[in-house]
């Protein structure tokens, strides 16, 4: 094949091609072309890999096909609509279909926290134990309380984030195994229950419950919610439902899961932003509380209000597609 007259013979339409593709607006007629060009220089680009020993020339037209291809098909455009799917149906349907599981880890974590900060409240020589007495001491002076204001606002929040979320990751990693989620949850009662505990027998019960309630109610659900999924992956695979096979059964309680951990990511930020800025801000105690408060229940009416609708909603798209399989069976 003569390269120079091949190329000269069909330049002009791949120039032709690359305006066209460069334009912002087509009519009909344009478009008609485009298509032309982009097929005639398609094949064009497939003779001169298999002929033409010159990169330069087939790297320069694959680009101009790779446009025109692009052109034609439309580039990806991140989704708004599918980013409100997400927050008002997945995202809380996931978290209600596994309700369950977190709630009941969330009331088997308060519990025993309470019971254990009480054992340590009522006997401060355990504090001992576990921390020592001048550590212990100097926790009730000004190491809990310093705790919220030892780095900048931002910097405490971002790391209260990153903290967060990795626990969570592996909470709900750790599901599947079933065990590794008790210790990774017993871990945080001892901190906390102790912590409460030393704070309580000196007599700064008030300080305690002061800094901690108004991120820990939203911190500490997130948690619950991330252990309680990861547990329901990990019983999908122990007991899966009678229809559906175990690795079925998994892998629909890891959809939930990604999910979750998707929309926890989010949580976990507003946790960590009222941490840092709320809990150690010179407000009222009532005010600090009321402003954690309003985030924990404004996201248990998020979960309580939509979760449902979106699970009525699938059960029920799901049961459309069995019915019109049923009743296309049945007129054959």
């Amino acid at each position: 094949m003569d390269l120079d007259a091949y190329v000269a013979e069909h330049s002009g339409e791949w120039r032709r091609l690359d305006q066209l593709c460069g334009r912002r607006r087509l009519d009909a007629a344009e478009i008609d072309e485009l298509v032309a060009l982009y097929q005639r220089a398609a094949t064009q680009l497939s003779v001169l890999r298999s002929r033409s020993p010159d990169p330069a020339l087939v790297s320069e037209l694959s680009q101009v096909v790779l446009r025109a291809r692009a052109r034609l098909t439309g580039r990806p455009r991140p989704s708004w609509a599918a980013g409100w799917r997400f927050l008002l149906v997945g995202f809380p349907g996931a978290l209600w279909r596994a309700a369950p599981w977190w709630c009941a880890v969330a009331a088997v974590f308060t519990l025993l926290t309470f019971t254990l900060m009480g054992f340590v409240a009522d006997n401060p020589e355990t504090a001992a134990a576990f921390i020592g007495d001048e550590e212990a001491a100097e926790l009730v002076e000004s190491g809990f309380a310093g705790y919220y204001t030892e780095f900048s606002a931002p910097t405490f929040a971002f790391h209260l984030w990153t903290h967060n979320a990795w626990l969570a990751a592996k909470c709900l990693a750790a599901g599947v195994l079933i065990v590794p989620v008790g210790y990774l949850l017993w871990q945080n009662v001892v901190n906390i229950a102790v912590v409460g505990g030393v704070m309580i027998s000196y007599g700064r019960a008030d300080v305690f419950f002061g800094l901690i309630t108004p991120h820990g109610l939203l911190e500490l659900t997130g948690v619950f919610v991330a252990a309680g999924v990861g547990l329901r992956i990990g019983w999908a695979w122990i007991a899966p439902p009678e229809e559906l096979t175990r690795g079925q059964a998994v892998a629909r309680a890891g959809r939930d899961g990604v999910l979750v951990a998707l929309g926890l990511v989010g949580l976990f930020a507003v946790a960590a932003v009222i941490e840092a800025f709320v809990t150690p801000a010179p407000w009222p105690v009532a005010m600090r509380i009321a402003v954690g408060t309003a985030a924990w229940l404004t996201f248990l009416t998020y979960v309580v209000v939509l979760g449902p609708r979106a699970t009525a909603a699938r059960r029920h798209s799901v049961d459309h597609e069995v019915g019109g399989d049923f009743d296309l069976r049945s007129t054959r």
